[in-house]
Order: structure tokens, then C-alpha cells, then sequence
């Protein structure tokens, strides 16, 4: 299917009051599937500058992720990129082995939405967008330690990440 359908089907979802019906086809349209994603649970709108995704529950449980009421008001790779953030949250604490550090799983999740290796299937966002990822990527591993065992773990992807942002100029 091709973007401005995909777009069509989220707002005919979304104008029909359908956002979590809209999230779990646009899972199925991307093949971001999982089945310890229990499903989807709305939280309160977004602002246009914070939009706020969480993935819930416990270890080794099946997780929920909750989503804006609004998101489908916003820009749909950006929000196919979050979602697809949180969809790693969810393999991070439903599959053994978890990922109980939160620094090394929100390292992981955003280089996921830069690097697409979990889930190839996505909408291109915004340099500005990348950029941003990065830098919220980049503010975890230096709460890493410098030098940590963590640090060094993701060495390699820090630098992947480094130069996709020279990149972008």
C-alpha cells in the first residue's frame, strides 16, 4: 500500500475516533508486530512539542503501550517512529534476557529509530527528527559512565550514530 493510502486509512481511523484501532493496523501495515504487546491504551492528548509514549507493564509480562488520544494529529512516520520505540520496550521487558537497565533500553530503542534493524519496514522522518533522536540517544549513553561496561558495549553503534548525524550536515 502506498503512503498517502496508508495516511488515508490513519485519518479515516482517526475521524471516526478509532486511535487505537488506527495504532494496531498501522502495526500490521508495517509488520511491527509482537505477541507481548497485549494492545493499546490511550493517555491524554499531546502537546505539539511532547508527545508522550510509554510501554507498561512488568517483566516477563505481556506489555501495554499507552498512546495520546491525539497522536494520529501528528506527523505519520514520526509517529510510526515512536511507536516503533516503544515496540521495543516491549521485547526489551517481555523476552528473556530483559533489558533491566532503563539507560541501555532507551540506547537501544532510539537507535532503532534511526537505524531500523528490528523493524526495517518504516516512513523516513525529518533530519530534524534524527537529529533529535540522536540527541536524546547521545544524553543516555553519557549517563552510561564514561568508560562503562555499557559505554563500551554500544561503542560501535555511537559511532554509527555519530556519523549518520555528519551526515545530515
Amino acid at each position: 500500500m502506498n503512503y498517502k493510502k496508508v495516511k488515508s486509512k490513519i485519518k479515516a481511523y482517526h475521524n471516526d475516533g478509532k486511535t487505537i484501532e488506527a495504532a494496531e493496523w498501522l502495526l500490521k501495515m508495517f509488520d511491527i508486530q509482537d505477541h507481548n504487546l497485549k494492545g493499546f491504551a490511550l493517555r491524554e492528548k499531546a502537546e505539539p512539542n511532547y508527545i508522550l509514549l510509554t510501554a507498561e507493564g512488568d517483566f516477563g509480562e505481556q506489555q501495554i503501550i499507552r498512546i495520546p488520544e491525539n497522536i494520529f494529529q501528528f506527523s505519520l512516520p514520526l509517529v510510526l517512529t515512536l511507536i516503533t520505540h516503544e515496540m521495543v520496550h516491549v521485547r526489551q521487558k517481555s523476552r528473556k534476557p530483559y533489558i533491566e537497565d532503563r539507560l541501555e533500553r532507551e540506547w537501544q530503542a532510539y537507535y532503532e529509530m534511526l537505524f531500523h534493524k528490528i523493524f526495517p519496514n518504516y516512513l523516513e522522518v525529518s533530519n530534524f527528527h534524527k537529529r533529535f533522536f540522536a540527541k536524546k540517544a547521545f544524553d543516555y549513553y553519557r549517563r552510561m559512565g564514561e568508560g562503562s561496561e555499557l559505554q563500551l558495549k554500544y561503542a560501535d553503534q555511537k559511532k554509527e550514530m555519530e556519523d549518520l548525524i555528519a551526515s545530515l550536515g
